[in-house]
């Protein structure tokens, strides 16, 4: 076993370690929290060496590295999921490759999915990322709609051909009223989950929590969390 798999090896049984007794904390069974290992920033190399240690999803933020990596692994039993924000001109891209993304926020983002998902004769899974720090704009930071504009937008999303609703997901806010209190605002997110599944009961995917706060969204109700620096350490500044 190479270095770097031994590495590798010995971050993702921390993860799994704190998974399983946030779990047990929450009174929830195990299989019940899938784990998505944030790969950005790291090689194809790195990609392979945690399907060899038994990881089936990853996730990418930016097209441009995330596509050649995709490639690079096709062969891989791997679910990719995209993660950051998402401008209509690399849809094509990301459909060619992603089997989930989670950072669904407008329609006009919505309709480009859709038509290259019928284009690609894909089905692309679908979460609507939601802004708890969505001021009078209603949008957040870094993305994501305002909790007011999910149930417009679940619909359109459910209606649209090449289309999959599977939930919702949010990113921690670093601004307003959650600011600083991630396990309230993952309460809140399955609160509008709930809210969601009355008319759309497939839609049962909570996407929360990351390294620094798995164990709050795990508590709250989540149903993946997504890790990367925990499992991979800590990136390299990008030039």
């Amino acid at each position: 076993m190479t270095d770097r798999k031994h590495e590798l090896a010995a971050n993702l049984a921390k993860v799994e370690e704190r998974i399983a007794a946030a779990c047990a904390a929450a009174g929830r069974p195990r299989e019940d929290v899938t784990l998505i290992v944030v790969t950005k920033t790291y090689p194809a190399d790195d990609v392979r060496i945690l399907s060899e240690l038994g990881v089936r999803h990853v996730a990418e933020n930016r097209d441009q590295d995330a596509a050649p990596k995709a490639a690079a692994c096709s062969d891989l039993p791997l679910s990719w999921h995209f993660v950051g924000q998402l401008q209509t001109n690399k849809v094509r891209s990301v459909v060619g490759y992603a089997d989930v993304v989670q950072s669904v926020d407008r329609a006009r983002l919505v309709t480009a999915l859709s038509k290259e998902a019928v284009r690609a004769g894909r089905e692309v899974g679908c979460l609507i990322q939601v802004a708890l720090d969505a001021g009078e704009s209603g949008r957040g930071e870094r993305g994501g709609v305002a909790p007011a504009g999910i149930e417009e937008l679940a619909d359109l999303v459910a209606g649209s051909d090449g289309l999959r609703f599977d939930g919702l997901m949010t990113v921690a806010p670093l601004t307003g009223e959650y600011a600083g209190r991630q396990q309230a605002a993952f309460e809140h997110l399955m609160d509008l989950s709930t809210y969601v599944r009355r008319t759309h009961p497939a839609a049962n995917m909570v996407s929360a929590g990351m390294s620094a706060d798995l164990e709050q969204a795990v508590a709250a109700g989540a149903t993946h969390v997504r890790v990367g620096t925990a499992v991979l350490g800590v990136r390299p500044v990008l030039g």
